[in-house]
C-alpha cells in the first residue's frame, strides 16, 4: 500500500506538474501577442466564445453533475473539469477540421488567463453545494490564483518569449514538446485509474455518460451560440471545438496536486474525460 501511496505523490507532486508545463509551454511557443490583440480585430467572435467557455460551460457541468447520479467528489470533479480553460489540443484539432485556427489559439489563450481566476470561485462553489457546508476543504483564493498562474501562465510566457526572439528553435522544440505532453498526459492517466483500479469499472459508468453528455451538449451549444451570433463557419467550428475541449491535465492538477485539493478521486472525471475526448 505505501508502495502506491509513494508512486502516486510521486506522479501528483512530479509528473503533473512537469507535464503541464510542457504542455503549456508548447502552447507558448505557437503564441505571439497578436493573439491577444485578436480581439480588437474580432471582437464578436472571440466574445461569443468566451461567453460560451466561461460562463455557459461551468454551469451545463454543474447541472450536470447534479442531474447525474454522482458521489460528492466525483460530481466536484465534473465542475474542475468544466472550469478549465480550453486545452491546447482544442488549437490541432480546429486545425484539422478547418476552422479558424487563429481564434482557436486566442480563446485558449485568453480562457487560460482568465479562469487562474475563476477556477478557485467555481470549485468553491460546488464544494460547498457537493459536499455540504462543512467542508472542509476550499481552495484559498489567492494562493490558487498564485498557484495557477505558475504552473500555467509562466511557461506559455517563456514560451513566447522563445517564440520572439528564437523563433527557429521554438519551432523545433515546439514538435517535440507536443508528443512529450501527450506521454506525460497518458502517464498520469494511466497512474490515477491504476491507483483507483477497483472503482474505475464503477467510475467509467458513473463519469463517463457525464463527460461524454458535457462534451456533446457544450459542442451543440458553442455551434448553436455562434451561428445565431452570425459567425461564419470556420469561427463557428472553432468555437465548438474550443468549448468541446477542455484542459484536462489542468483539472487533474487541481484536484490531485497536495498543495491544492489533494482528492485524486475528484481527478478521475478530468481522466476518463482525456480518454473520451480524442473519440
Amino acid at each position: 500500500m505505501g508502495g502506491v501511496i509513494m508512486e502516486s505523490n510521486f506522479l501528483t507532486a512530479v509528473f503533473l506538474p512537469l507535464a503541464l508545463f510542457i504542455i503549456m509551454l508548447g502552447m507558448g511557443l505557437g503564441l505571439t501577442l497578436d493573439d491577444f490583440k485578436r480581439v480588437l480585430i474580432e471582437p464578436k467572435a472571440v466574445i461569443v466564445g468566451l461567453i460560451a467557455q466561461l460562463i455557459l460551460l461551468p454551469i451545463v457541468g454543474f447541472g450536470l453533475a447534479t442531474v447525474f447520479p454522482l458521489s460528492p467528489e466525483l460530481a466536484v470533479g465534473v465542475t474542475i473539469l468544466a472550469a478549465c480553460p480550453g486545452g491546447p489540443t482544442s488549437n490541432m484539432i480546429s486545425y484539422l477540421v478547418k476552422g479558424n485556427v487563429a481564434l482557436s489559439i486566442t480563446l485558449t489563450a485568453i480562457s487560460t488567463l482568465i479562469t487562474v481566476f475563476t477556477i478557485p470561485l467555481v470549485v468553491n462553489l460546488s464544494m460547498q453545494n457537493f459536499m455540504g457546508q462543512g467542508t472542509a476543504l476550499q481552495l484559498p483564493f489567492m494562493t490558487t490564483v498564485i498557484q495557477i498562474a505558475v504552473i500555467t501562465l509562466i511557461p506559455i510566457s517563456i514560451g513566447m518569449v522563445l517564440h520572439r526572439y528564437k523563433p527557429r528553435l521554438a519551432a523545433t522544440v515546439e514538435k517535440s514538446v507536443k508528443w512529450l505532453s501527450l506521454f506525460f498526459l497518458a502517464l498520469i492517466i494511466v497512474g490515477l485509474l491504476l491507483k483507483e483500479r477497483a472503482n474505475v469499472p464503477s467510475f467509467f459508468l458513473q463519469v463517463g455518460w457525464v463527460t461524454l453528455t458535457l462534451n456533446i451538449v457544450m459542442m451543440a451549444l458553442g455551434y448553436g451560440i455562434a451561428t445565431i451570433s452570425g459567425l461564419d463557419k470556420p469561427c463557428a467550428k472553432s468555437i465548438t471545438v474550443e468549448v468541446g475541449i477542455q484542459n484536462g491535465t489542468l483539472a487533474i492538477a487541481i484536484a490531485s496536486t497536495p498543495t491544492l485539493l489533494n482528492m485524486p478521486t475528484m481527478a478521475i472525471p478530468a481522466a476518463i474525460y482525456s480518454l473520451i475526448i480524442f473519440l
